[in-house]
């Protein structure tokens, strides 16, 4: 989906389809702006579809392919798009967690663990069949 298409969205729907509040989106945009090239090929997708992009990337755990596809740019180009906007939004130094945890007897926690370490996967040998 399109940023033309999105910020017509409630800010509740807004939140819920792209991950973060409009006026995030908008500090976001605030912050990649000055990195916007000014010379060359101009990019296929607009600032605000390329950020667009990356949240939808980070929010629905989709492969780069079919984000890329849904934008109609090739999975290199959607790879070089999230790298980008990563390094300049993490360099920003504006949207990270917080680092301590709250405490106190209000909080109550529920924990889940999940164990998503890669495998390889074990097949049988190929055996020869003689007829």
């Amino acid at each position: 989906m399109r940023y033309k298409d999105v910020k017509r969205l409630s800010s509740d729907r807004f939140k819920r389809l792209v991950g973060v509040q409009p006026g995030t989106f908008m500090q976001m945009l605030e912050e990649l702006k000055p990195f916007e090239a000014s010379f060359g090929r101009p990019p296929k997708l607009c600032l605000e579809d390329r950020l667009l992009l990356t949240l939808s990337y980070w929010r629905e755990y989709r492969t780069l392919m079919h984000t890329g596809m849904s934008y109609g740019i090739s999975e290199a180009s959607t790879h070089r798009i999230v790298r980008h906007i990563e390094n300049i939004l993490i360099h920003s130094n504006k949207f990270h967690l917080p680092k301590k945890l709250p405490q106190g007897t209000e909080v109550d926690w529920e924990v889940v663990i999940v164990d998503a370490t890669e495998i390889p996967i074990e097949r049988p040998k190929k055996t020869e069949i003689l007829l």
